[in-house]
């Protein structure tokens, strides 16, 4: 709803933001809730952007903002990266859908093997969502089994086997139109619990693959330690069991090889989105020969076995394709995701310092170019400099008070900076160290802001 508050923060957002009020009340007569992707929710509105540059971004009043939203984690590089844009110019000029494959795709697929461990094939999808729902239909073909392992909190997209267990629904019961068959083959276990992933498998014949994000929930919002997946690694092999990291967010980020090279630990099957198509949609489940033989023609034939089925009109699409090959050998060949992870370290240091001399018990956390800011909920001592989120319960760390979150956001995006809804965010290879130090400020005068409103303690 778009009732109005007497909240100074909500109206020194609303005094600035006029046109995307405008924006978000027509839109609210065409989708539900007035938007096209649940994490743009935000009372009373949200921002509508026209442009970004780098790590900035414009809105349609004109306002300029440093950018952690980062299109959902795809912008390693920023916005508008000259090589990208070219690259799709020179594509969309001869056309964006042939029904035939190009010499790009070969060309995008022959860099993400040079970079992936795993990739021994890839098969290209449109989405992250359906390189998930691919993987885990492989994994069922290849061992014959129906049962899928998953850790709560972990997010893999929004099909059927993957709603449970993500912000809700974590016993496993099935979220709204989800048949109950479904959510009964999805064994969802705590993350970082090895003892509890041995046991399934020692007494559970029916597992057909294991799936995680390699650096933890939500890019480790919910972390895990890289002890644990060399663990997880060794058991799922001992019991012959597909392994998928899921990097749609962490591939070509934590570095060139995503998370399973910075790890040393190799998947059997990995799948990546995001920056794979240089911030353009696009998908690819890459990985073990033999398991994605499902998807070969002549291999199924050879061994008299039903292929599985992949269209996708989209599938590796010539402009997705033109941007993912520029934007993947910027990865390759410069320092962009040690500068991003860098920058990373960076932030989450000054927003501690700020949360300290500000005395908010709050806590900035994260690895690599991420960060995540703990509300602690439980009203527990924190000293930001010391948070370690891997003692606390999961569940904690993905609650957040909804009226902090959300004046924060708004107290934020009045000053000029905008973050991710859970919240947090991405940094990029284009992120400043004078976008930190406002970022540092900003942060500051936002915290004063809750505190002015009572939302934190005076």
């Amino acid at each position: 709803m778009n009732n109005v508050s007497n909240s100074p923060i909500e109206a020194a957002f609303r005094a600035r933001t006029p046109t995307s009020a405008a924006l978000a009340a027509s839109a609210r007569s065409m989708f539900p809730s007035g938007i096209t992707h649940d994490a743009r929710h935000l009372r009373p509105y949200g921002i509508y952007v026209e442009r970004g540059q780098g790590a900035r971004k414009w809105d349609a009043d004109g306002n300029e903002y440093i950018d952690y939203f980062g299109g959902h984690g795809s912008m390693l590089l920023g916005h508008a990266r000259e090589e990208v844009v070219l690259a799709v110019q020179e594509a969309i000029a001869f056309g964006s859908q042939f029904g035939a494959s190009t010499e790009k795709e070969v060309r995008w697929a022959r860099i993400i093997k040079s970079l992936v461990p795993a990739a021994e094939r890839v098969r290209f999808t449109a989405s992250g969502t359906e390189g998930t729902l691919l993987a885990l239909r492989l994994c069922r073909a290849f061992t014959g089994k129906r049962k899928l392992i998953r850790f709560q909190a972990n997010f893999h997209g929004w099909h059927d086997h993957m709603t449970s267990g993500w912000i809700s629904h974590f016993d496993g019961s099935p979220a709204a139109g989800v048949p109950p068959s479904v959510a009964e083959s999805v064994l969802l276990l705590p993350p970082g619990d090895i003892a509890a992933v041995r046991n399934v498998l020692a007494t559970e014949a029916d597992v057909a693959a294991v799936i995680l994000e390699p650096t933890g929930a939500s890019f480790g919002k919910v972390p895990v330690t890289p002890a644990f997946i060399g663990e997880l690694r060794e058991v799922t092999a001992h019991f012959e069991v597909p392994l998928i990291f899921d990097e749609v967010v962490t591939g070509f980020r934590v570095s060139p090889g995503g998370a399973q090279a910075r790890l040393g630990v190799t998947p059997d099957l990995s799948v990546h989105a995001k920056i794979l198509a240089g911030g353009l949609p696009g998908g690819v489940v890459v990985g073990r020969k033999d398991v994605l033989d499902h998807l070969d023609f002549e291999a199924m034939e050879e061994r008299g076995t039903e292929k599985i089925a992949h269209p996708g009109t989209f599938n590796a699409n010539p402009v997705s394709a033109a941007a993912g090959i520029a934007a993947l050998e910027i990865v390759a060949q410069s320092d962009a995701c040690d500068r991003a992870n860098e920058r990373g370290q960076m932030l989450r240091d000054t927003l501690n310092d700020v949360l300290a001399e500000e005395r908010v018990p709050w806590a900035t956390y994260g690895e690599y170019s991420g960060f995540h800011i703990f509300t602690n909920p439980k009203h527990r001592e924190v000293d930001p400099h010391a948070f370690d989120p891997l003692k606390i319960p999961f569940l904690e760390l993905k609650t957040n008070p909804p009226e902090a979150v959300r004046k924060l956001r708004l107290a934020l995006l009045t000053n000029g900076v905008d973050i991710g809804a859970w919240p947090g965010g991405f940094l990029s290879s284009t992120h400043t160290e004078g976008d930190i130090e406002r970022t540092g400020a900003v942060f500051r005068e936002a915290l004063r802001m809750l505190r002015a409103e009572g939302v934190i303690p005076a």
